[in-house]
């Protein structure tokens, strides 16, 4: 009896839907995230009214202009409806280019843009790196979105973005620090992290809690 109560339960594990993994669309938590702490971040979709931008952190080096938009769902979810259905399809789409191990659950993507004010700027893709939880975070892995990603030169004028994995999960309620060369963006916790947390109260008591 004992056997085939534990020959039902393995059976069970293995069968698809039937796994550990997270639902289509909805991000994994955070290791070290409890369910509750987890459940609590993430609000119900299609009430946020946040941009792009006010939740990039931004690093400028003379011409050449660096957004890093974050793609976890708990935060995208904090902007306009239009917003969070264009990143979250990026994610969905180049994600998995961008981490395609299997540590690929456990990664963090984020959205990089790079803007060019004057004829042949040159960037070094490998050169963004992260700082959190004290950790300094190099990309796992860097899924181009526009063509000519790898030239690492740009155009007057000229928009490139690509999707990059950082291993290990992201403490968003710490300090998140960009940092390109000699540059460093330390606003996360200061202005980007307040402002969703005033986001994600304001959702609720659209979503009617």
């Amino acid at each position: 009896m004992r056997a085939t109560a534990f020959t039902l339960l393995l059976s069970a594990s293995l069968l698809p839907g039937c796994s550990s993994g997270t639902l289509p669309g909805v991000s994994a938590p955070n290791p070290g995230e409890g369910p509750q702490e987890a459940q609590t971040l993430l609000v119900p979709p299609g009430y946020g009214t946040l941009l792009q931008d006010q939740i990039s952190l931004r690093l400028q080096s003379g011409d050449l202009l660096i957004k890093v938009t974050p793609l976890d769902e708990g935060i995208i979810r904090l902007t306009a409806p239009d917003t969070y259905e264009r990143l979250r399809g990026l994610a969905g789409i180049h994600g998995p280019r961008a981490a395609p191990t299997a540590l690929a659950s456990q990664s963090s993507l984020f959205l990089v843009s790079l803007f060019s004010y004057e004829p042949d700027v040159t960037y070094e893709p490998e050169d963004l790196l992260l700082v959190n939880r004290g950790l300094r975070l190099r990309p796992q892995g860097i899924a181009p979105i526009t063509p000519s990603w790898g030239t690492q030169r740009l155009g007057q004028q000229e928009t490139r973005m690509a999707i990059y994995a950082f291993e290990g999960g992201i403490e968003w309620e710490a300090d998140l620090v960009a940092e390109y060369q000699q540059l460093r963006n330390e606003v996360w916790r200061d202005q980007v992290l307040p402002l969703l947390e005033a986001e994600r109260a304001k959702v609720r008591s659209r979503a009617g809690g």
